[in-house]
């Protein structure tokens, strides 16, 4: 199973220097994706966040909520519940890691699901994310710019 955090799936919906990539891996990957409440919730957050920092207009992020949904709907990403011990897991990481790499708390609750749905991979542009998610033993595939 492979997790994809908010860096991956924002460049998934909205054009940017990672976009391309992110689209590649989708197709030559096996669906569905497993998505978390907590991810959804933020993948909607930075697409409004694109919107008001004028880096997106608000027709580009209507349809990047529209294909949101219609990939939900084709079943591209699998709606799977916050798992019981997420945040535990997170607290354990945090304890761990924090003072070595410098994983920001949204960082570590992304790694924390992925551990707890026994991910064996995590999708992620965002380097220190991906040094996080290699120190708990998750394979990070996507070339990061």
């Amino acid at each position: 199973m492979t997790y994809a955090d908010t860096s991956f799936l924002i460049s998934l919906y909205t054009l940017d220097a990672n976009s391309a990539a992110a689209a590649a891996y989708v197709r030559s990957a096996a669906a569905p994706f497993p998505l978390t409440p907590f991810g959804r919730l933020e993948l909607i957050n930075s697409i409004h966040l694109r919107h008001f920092r004028g880096e997106i207009a608000l027709a580009e992020s209507k349809a990047a909520l529209a294909d949101l949904a219609s990939d939900l709907a084709a079943g591209v990403f699998s709606p799977i519940p916050t798992p019981p011990a997420m945040y535990e897991r997170a607290q354990s990481l945090i304890s761990r890691r924090t003072a070595l790499l410098g994983a920001r708390g949204v960082d570590i609750v992304h790694v924390a699901a992925a551990l707890e749905i026994h991910a064996e991979s995590f999708l992620t542009f965002d380097r220190l994310q991906s040094r996080l998610a290699r120190a708990e033993g998750l394979a990070t595939p996507v070339r990061i710019r």
